[in-house]
């Protein structure tokens, strides 16, 4: 593979986990499901969810959604090692986060990933989310909410 493929594929790789988070703060579980390989795999052991395919994730995130106040998450970019029509990652990840029942949290998580190339382009295989830190101390801030649409 030359080095611009590497080049392509890496940028690639990079949009397709941005417009992950893009669909988690937009509250969007059809443009976040189609993220993924027909029989990909977003797991969060931690919260105890394991979603397999499109419609468990897409219904999987409309519920986890369903419980927020607010909610926000920013990627940091990580690794990608690129085998063929392959390739595994980590991103770096932190969320703000408020539920509807009073309960907040502050974490730092990695993603650990694998992609598959399709021919629709880069979508992720699997999705597995580790805490690193977790702080449920309430939050005293407030969430302004407008709509950019």
């Amino acid at each position: 593979m030359s080095s611009i493929q590497s080049i392509v594929d890496r940028f690639e790789i990079e949009a397709l986990r941005g417009e992950f988070t893009d669909s988690v703060m937009m509250r969007d579980p059809d443009r976040l499901a189609s993220l993924f390989t027909d029989d990909g795999v977003w797991r969060i052991p931690g919260a105890g969810v394991e979603l397999t395919g499109r419609e468990q994730i897409r219904d999987g995130s409309k519920r986890l959604q369903s419980q927020w106040d607010f909610f926000v998450q920013t990627t940091h970019p990580g690794t990608i090692q690129i085998d063929g029509d392959a390739a595994a990652g980590r991103a770096y990840i932190s969320e703000l986060a408020r539920l509807q029942d009073g309960r907040s949290g502050l974490n730092y998580a990695v993603y650990h990933d694998r992609y598959q190339r399709t021919k629709d382009g880069w979508k992720f295989a699997e999705r597995v989310y580790e805490v690193r830190y977790l702080d449920t101390t309430p939050l005293s801030g407030s969430a302004q909410i407008e709509s950019h649409e």
